[in-house]
């Protein structure tokens, strides 16, 4: 689900049509007109969305509502979460490595 997710996110279309989304519901020609690009163009992109669980369709009538889905989101913002926490970690050992070698005497003939 993952690699759905973050390829959904990877596009710059796709994160504005979910930015928009995050205001509230929207129908499909709403969310296509801020975008220089084609209503298939936008369906597409949809779709994307769609499979990777970022977003809901409802159908009333002839009308397309969309609905963000921020639970792949949260899976993801959590997995980031997890490494941010990794990283930290290493680096903090790192960073007090290097204050613990810089206070120690340096051996004759070193620089």
């Amino acid at each position: 689900m993952l690699n759905r997710t973050f390829s959904a996110l990877a596009d710059p279309t796709r994160r504005r049509i979910l930015a928009h989304l995050a205001h509230g519901d929207q129908c499909v020609t709403r969310l296509a007109k801020p975008h220089s690009i084609s209503l298939p163009a936008v369906s597409k992109h949809l779709r994307v969305l769609e499979k990777a669980g970022l977003i809901r369709r409802r159908r009333y009538g002839r009308v397309h509502q969309l609905q963000l889905e921020a639970a792949p989101m949260k899976q993801a913002a959590r997995w980031i979460e997890e490494y941010r926490r990794f990283w930290e970690g290493s680096l903090d050992r790192l960073a007090d490595y290097l204050e613990k070698t810089a206070k120690q005497p340096q051996k004759k003939g070193t620089k």
